[in-house]
């Protein structure tokens, strides 16, 4: 079996049509609007500068600049979302496997899992299994004494990874909670990509001699993955945007620090629009890089 890479196929312009110019005139006045009613109607005083303080400090002796809350809060944002891919990402594959095993104990036990957390609401998941591991799963595998860590230079690690060592017990339970509710969801989109391969390929490869192991492995899995790849790419976006429910947990991921900024400043509009455009400045690059990969896939055929 042989690879070629033939280029992606040229990306068509599509020329502007008034309606494109109606969508876009109507959004324009629609936020002018609402920024007319904000400050005539409601009497509000806009105040850009104090809250966009909360962007960057700079120190008034050296000049040296430091995130503030915001960049904070987005810092925490992609480490929950980053962790969070992998570990729901190595669940979700165990289980869609088990989701099309011969096991019949395999595959209901997988089925029960994803219908159970799928048919949960976010928030009462979040909260049940929060207080679940914070009272019994971390203090049990003694990951509640990482705190007490001194050394420089394991705690600059550590804090790279995960966050500010005093706030690492609920990280890592925020954490836990997004992964596992995450992962029913990957879990499907395993199994939908491996069931989309037609079952005659397994029969094929296994009249062959090839073990089911190698089937799945060397015939399967190659085929399943330009299925499994893009909506696990759109999951990861998902992820990054689910992240803000573990604000209600503590952890002070870009939602929660957004609260503490609109509650101190008063000004709730800009504190709230700059956390909009931020979590776009997130997702949206993602979503671009993303398509760029699936266009490039396109260019990839086995023979």
């Amino acid at each position: 079996m042989t690879e070629d890479r033939l280029p992606p196929p040229a990306e068509k312009t599509r020329p502007i049509t008034w309606l494109d110019v109606v969508i876009i005139g109507s959004v324009a006045a629609l936020l002018i609007l609402t920024y007319y009613r904000v400050e005539h109607v409601l009497v509000y005083n806009w105040n850009w500068g104090l809250v966009f303080q909360y962007l960057v400090h700079i120190d008034e002796v050296t000049g040296e600049v430091f995130p503030n809350l915001f960049l904070k809060g987005v810092a925490m944002t992609l480490r929950l979302a980053f962790w969070g891919t992998v570990i729901a990402g190595i669940i979700g594959i165990v289980m869609g496997l088990c989701r099309v095993s011969n096991s019949l104990f395999l595959k209901l036990g997988s089925r029960i899992y994803v219908e159970l957390i799928r048919n949960i609401p976010p928030v009462v998941f979040i909260f049940v299994f929060y207080f679940f591991i914070s009272s019994q799963i971390i203090p049990l595998l003694g990951l509640d004494r990482i705190k007490d860590i001194t050394d420089p230079t394991t705690v600059a690690v550590i804090e790279l990874l995960f966050g500010p060592l005093d706030l690492f017990e609920n990280f890592l339970a925020g954490l836990i909670c997004l992964a596992v509710f995450e992962s029913a969801y990957i879990t499907e989109i395993v199994r939908a990509g491996i069931q989309s391969i037609d079952k005659g390929q397994w029969e094929a490869a296994r009249a062959i001699g090839l073990s089911r192991f190698f089937v799945f492995w060397d015939v399967i899995l190659p085929q399943a993955l330009k299925t499994i790849l893009p909506p696990l790419a759109g999951q990861f976006i998902t992820l990054v945007k689910d992240s803000s429910i573990v604000s209600l947990i503590s952890v002070q991921e870009l939602t929660f620090l957004t609260q503490d900024v609109s509650n101190t400043t008063t000004h709730f509009f800009e504190s709230w629009m700059i956390t909009a455009v931020l979590y776009f400045a997130m997702c949206f690059p993602l979503a671009v890089l993303f398509q760029r990969f699936e266009r490039a896939g396109i260019g990839i055929q086995r023979q």
